[in-house]
């Protein structure tokens, strides 16, 4: 079993959140074993902006889903959907 790199977008509840402290929750929410490997940016609409960081995962059963259940309960965070998950 390997791990896979996974993209999840996370859209915070409003453009006045500072992307660098979500992200800094984001990692803090982080289960055992799981990793943030890098971010990006996305513009949404109406100075919205999504962050999506690319989260390294043991490639088991369950896949992203405790990471998608951590982001979910970040204060800041409005939704969370993930975007792409590829084999290293």
């Amino acid at each position: 079993m390997g791990d896979v790199a996974a993209s999840i977008k996370v859209m915070p509840k409003s453009p006045d959140i500072d992307l660098d402290e979500l992200q800094d929750s984001l990692e803090a929410a982080l289960p055992e074993g799981a990793r943030i490997s890098g971010a990006k940016t996305e513009e949404v609409a109406f100075g919205l902006t999504a962050l999506i960081p690319t989260v390294i995962v043991a490639d088991g059963e369950g896949g992203t889903e405790s990471v998608e259940e951590a982001f979910a309960a970040v204060d800041d965070v409005e939704s969370v959907s993930v975007e792409s998950v590829g084999r290293l």
